[in-house]
């Protein structure tokens, strides 16, 4: 089973309770990261500005063999600070559930993919490379994101995110909904697991075997409520299940 590995520990891990990663903690778990060979680093925020902002610039200056990406909102003001750091790859949240449109962002459907339209348009007219987020995907109707994944393909983007962002998928489920995106639209699938039921592992498996190219994992799996996927567990379990 082969995939490439999105380290998020520097931005979803960070959101672990009671975890504070100062500046020197993010470039030191960087050049960690780097060391094993990951494909990518989600380096962090840009918007939140202070030490993260600082953070992101100076890892750009390291000749890191990762790629450095950066997580930004459906906001040009998101995308101009990950412009100003210089990051490889801007990622664009964009949230797609009922409920995170309805009671997160108080819009609707045609306003969410109007916004993302315009964020991807603006990002890679400065010539960035795009991932779109699908944000609160595992509650979110199949019919729905292939839309929008349709949407996000015909603006030259390659790679979206499928996240399970409150951690309620299982591996079958994962499974057969991912399949369902495959079969419909040619996209690379990128699977972000939540450990609420402690199946971010199993869950991240089954996502390769659908035919998710990139999966996200964090280091020791470490990550906001029950964490994220367990960079050394994922890879045990990849290496041991070819």
């Amino acid at each position: 089973m082969m995939c490439k590995i999105v380290d998020t520990t520097l931005r979803d891990g960070e959101q672990m309770a009671g975890l504070e990663l100062g500046f020197n903690d993010k470039i030191e778990f960087a050049k960690i990261i780097d060391r094993a060979e990951v494909y990518q680093i989600e380096a962090g925020t840009p918007a939140m500005g202070g030490d993260e902002k600082k953070s992101i610039e100076r890892l750009m200056t390291l000749g890191l063999k990762s790629k450095i990406s950066a997580w930004n909102r459906m906001s040009i003001t998101d995308i101009d600070h990950s412009i100003d750091c210089g990051v490889d790859i801007i990622h664009i949240a964009v949230p797609v559930s009922d409920i995170q449109i309805k009671w997160k962002l108080r819009k609707d459907k045609i306003w969410v993919i109007n916004e993302m339209k315009r964020s991807i348009y603006y990002a890679k007219a400065k010539g960035f490379q795009v991932v779109v987020g699908l944000e609160d995907a595992s509650r979110t109707s199949t019919d729905f994101l292939i839309c929008v994944c349709k949407e996000i393909k015909a603006l030259g983007v390659e790679r979206v995110r499928y996240a399970d962002t409150v951690g309620i998928l299982y591996p079958e489920k994962t499974f057969r909904l991912l399949s369902q995106i495959k079969q419909n639209i040619d996209v690379s699938i990128e699977f972000h697991a939540h450990n609420d039921f402690g199946m971010a592992v199993a869950n991240s498996v089954a996502a390769v075997t659908a035919g998710a190219e990139f999966i996200d994992s964090t280091f020791a799996g470490i990550g906001e409520r029950a964490g994220n996927c367990n960079y050394v567990k994922l890879m045990k379990a990849l290496r041991s299940l070819r």
